[in-house]
């Protein structure tokens, strides 16, 4: 972009079309996923009778796959130089797997549908991130994230919306969720699932990055190697994935509610508040991270992420399991848009699906052993375990993420180069 059109970007409060075209479609999925992704735990433990661990297991793997293929997907659009088209074959991936989870009996069939959907959520996710900061200007980039992950979350509000009228229609407050119910809401959700598709298909642009009049082209030094990355990037991922390894899959979340006596529709109406929170300050927070700096944010999201889950292994009444749920919304709004803001800031153009590879390889991963360790401590000692070292760990990741400075204005432009 030229200084021109940056000033004419910045002052208009329009976004590029990109932009608007992968909320739409994130909104889309999201109401999909969410109306299913957090009955499966119930739908395993109650109807399965699936045993915690391995459920940490089922969860633990399918993120890893996501991982695995995030990592490969973003380097495969730099090397390629097109975003789009492997953006939309991973939400295409999800949309064909879900059918699998409707024709469960076993464990195992869950688990393949969720493998399926986590590898087309890979698949998708990096290219579709950089096609964003690939479009927008580096002074809104947070506001741009952040506007992307409301529509994002409204979508979940939305699925879970769905997804408790039709429990309420056909199980009302049954404490156990009925085969029958899980089955037609999966069917329910590949509607949305086939329309973010089509929208996708054909509403988002292809950017077309400037090639290098010389033999140093950015497509040309391409690389997987984090040697190939700023320093402050490697710290970076390395405190994400200390983090990560005590932030388990909300799924346990979910199975602290229903231990706590929680019906299946109050548990839905929680994560309902959840995402409505999530989804008023998604935007907000993004742009302030635009303003007072995206370490500052991801700091303050992450302390108070700590209490957060202190605040889960002290409860032990329903009530406050939701409060707390409400107020976990607030930590995804204050991180989300402002960590993948933060890859953007530090990763020039050509290497940046490989650095959101990188981000989301290192949360997949991450997720594994993440998850395992929650479901071993929560059956050898207490839920609570599971919750107080998350907290730990979150801790030992802010001490490392304060090691890292600040990047400059001008290291910004010529990164957006």
């Amino acid at each position: 972009m030229t200084t021109e059109s940056l000033d004419a970007a910045t002052s208009s409060h329009r976004y590029p079309r990109n932009v608007y075209v992968t909320a739409v479609g994130s909104l889309l999925t999201d109401i999909s996923t969410e109306m299913v992704v957090y009955l499966v735990p119930l739908f395993l433990a109650g109807v399965l009778k699936t045993s915690t661990p391995l459920i940490g297991l089922i969860e633990g793997v399918a993120e890893t796959t996501a991982a695995l293929s995030k990592l490969v997907s973003g380097y495969v659009s730099d090397r390629i130089g097109n975003r789009k088209w492997v953006a939309v074959s991973g939400y295409t991936l999800s949309l064909l797997v879900k059918p699998l989870l409707a024709l469960a009996t076993t464990w195992s069939m869950v688990f393949a549908a969720r493998f399926g959907d986590r590898l087309g959520k890979g698949i998708r996710t990096a290219p579709r991130d950089a096609l964003i900061a690939d479009s927008i200007d580096v002074r809104r980039r947070g506001a741009a994230f952040g506007f992307q992950r409301a529509g994002d979350t409204l979508g979940a509000f939305l699925g879970l919306a769905i997804a408790i009228v039709v429990i309420f229609w056909f199980q009302r407050n049954s404490l156990e969720l009925e085969r029958s119910t899980f089955t037609t809401i999966v069917w329910l959700s590949m509607i949305p699932a086939a329309m973010a598709v089509l929208v996708l298909a054909f509403g988002l642009e292809e950017r077309r990055r400037p090639k290098a009049a010389t033999p140093t082209a950015p497509q040309a030094n391409v690389s997987l190697s984090l040697s190939s990355f700023d320093p402050r990037f490697r710290l970076a991922l390395l405190s994400v994935a200390l983090f990560t390894l005590g932030n388990s899959a909300d799924a346990f979340i979910v199975l602290l509610a229903q231990d706590r006596g929680a019906s299946v529709l109050t548990t839905l109406l929680m994560i309902l508040l959840f995402n409505g929170v999530y989804t008023i300050f998604a935007q907000p927070f993004g742009k302030w991270s635009d303003r007072v700096g995206r370490l500052r944010i991801i700091r303050l999201g992450w302390s108070f992420y700590a209490l957060l889950y202190l605040g889960f292994a002290l409860s032990n009444a329903v009530w406050q399991i939701a409060v707390l749920w409400a107020l976990y919304g607030l930590y995804y709004a204050m991180t989300e848009g402002a960590l993948k803001s933060l890859v953007a800031d530090l990763v020039p153009s050509a290497q940046r699906g490989a650095g959101y590879g990188w981000l989301n390889g290192t949360i997949g991963l991450m997720a594994l052993p993440a998850s395992l360790i929650a479901g071993l401590l929560w059956q050898a000692i207490a839920p609570s375990a599971a919750f107080l070292f998350g907290a730990g760990m979150a801790g030992v990741a802010l001490g490392l993420l304060a090691r890292i400075k600040p990047i400059s204005q001008a290291e910004l432009m010529e990164n957006n180069v």
